[in-house]
């Protein structure tokens, strides 16, 4: 029944959009979607402005819905796909940072171009083909019945060592790839000191104490076990901001732990000393600041199992990632970090140029502008 219903569905979108086409494309149009946020993303912004200062005349919309029932639901996303597709089929480039049905199951002009912009530096957890029927995953039917990741011309990607892994995670090949890497590459550079001042403005204490920020990834069928990671913790001289995925929230009632809402993941990687992550594409974020990171895998086996990873931990980074919270605090503040490892890790993980990204992408939107 349910494969019946998409497919009616999908049906009536082909016919709607079909009666979109009929208005001619507009030559400096640019659609964003996203399904990431309620919001334009840092990223999204970014691009904004590099578009209209590199193409004045640019036109750009954009289409955000996170799909979360609390906020619009499945009627305000069923209008926004249909906002969506009047915007397709008159632009001539969609960038995407996610999957969204109406640019993968639809049939649109050759006019068009589609880039997608995922939501993550690299690919160092498995997602998409990759997770099919595992238990973190899709379903391979609904794959196949939605046409999960579509209709993509191009997908920008971060270090070359990640090629393979997003051509099977989008199940493409290796000539759509670009990499180009993501705004918030740029952002991390130019604003640190910036999000320093910010940081210690709101949290003055940040300024006195070694600031350990915990950013975990997202799990879904997968017990929470991180509070060891505060068990032998000096307080006195270290700052604990614990920073949840968006999809996600973890709480803690120790008043030692700060949360820091006003403030995000990347403002805080420039304030911290030590970023403690899993299998989180952070992890190239703070490479990308050089910031010391240590990996708590304290679901490793299961992990893996249910979700999959395609770069392990262990392996690129011996000697910082640990299944144990405390041996883990213990190598922290014993302050004797591996710098080699992470030099390494950078230049294996992260794109060529970086500092450039937002511009290089930018001027990849205006050629097929034109």
């Amino acid at each position: 029944m349910k494969v019946l219903l998409v497919n009616v569905g999908k049906a009536v979108m082909a016919v709607i959009y079909g009666i979109c086409k009929l208005f001619p494309a507009k030559k400096k149009k640019v659609v964003f979607l996203s399904r990431q946020s309620d919001e334009l993303s840092l990223d999204f912004r970014l691009l904004a402005e590099e578009l209209v200062k590199q193409e004045p005349k640019v036109q750009i919309v954009s289409i955000c819905n996170r799909l979360d029932d609390a906020k619009k639901g499945m009627l305000g996303f069923a209008w926004d796909t249909l906002r969506s597709m009047g915007h397709l089929a008159t632009a001539r480039v969609c960038v995407l940072d996610a999957y969204w049905p109406a640019v993968s199951l639809l049939h649109h002009k050759k006019s068009l171009t589609v880039i997608q912009m995922w939501h993550a530096i690299g690919k160092i957890k498995q997602s998409g083909y990759q997770t099919l029927d595992k238990e973190s995953g899709r379903s391979k039917k609904t794959a196949e019945v939605l046409k999960m990741h579509r209709g993509y011309d191009m997908i920008i990607a971060g270090g070359k060592a990640f090629n393979s892994f997003y051509c099977a995670s989008f199940d493409t090949t290796e000539d759509k790839l670009r990499n180009i890497g993501l705004p918030r590459i740029d952002f991390l550079l130019n604003t640190r000191e910036v999000n320093r001042k910010k940081a210690f403005a709101a949290y003055p204490e940040l300024s006195e104490k070694t600031v350990i920020l915990y950013a975990p990834t997202f799990r879904r069928n997968i017990d929470l076990d991180w509070e060891p990671l505060l068990d032998g913790i000096d307080f006195s001289k270290y700052a604990f901001i614990l920073k949840s995925h968006p999809n996600q929230q973890l709480s803690c009632h120790r008043p030692e732990v700060l949360s820091c809402p006003e403030l995000s993941a990347v403002e805080l990687l420039a304030v911290c000393d030590y970023l403690i992550t899993d299998y989180s594409a952070i992890a190239l974020e703070g490479a990308v600041l050089n910031k010391k990171t240590y990996y708590y895998l304290y679901d490793y086996e299961e992990y893996t199992t249910k979700n999959g990873i395609n770069v392990n931990p262990f392996e690129s980074m011996p000697g910082c990632a640990f299944k144990d919270g405390k041996a883990l605090i213990k190598a922290l503040m014993q302050e004797a970090y591996p710098q080699e490892v992470l030099d390494a890790y950078r230049k294996n993980y992260l794109p060529e140029g970086i500092g450039h990204c937002t511009e290089n992408l930018a001027r990849l939107v205006k050629e097929n502008l034109e």
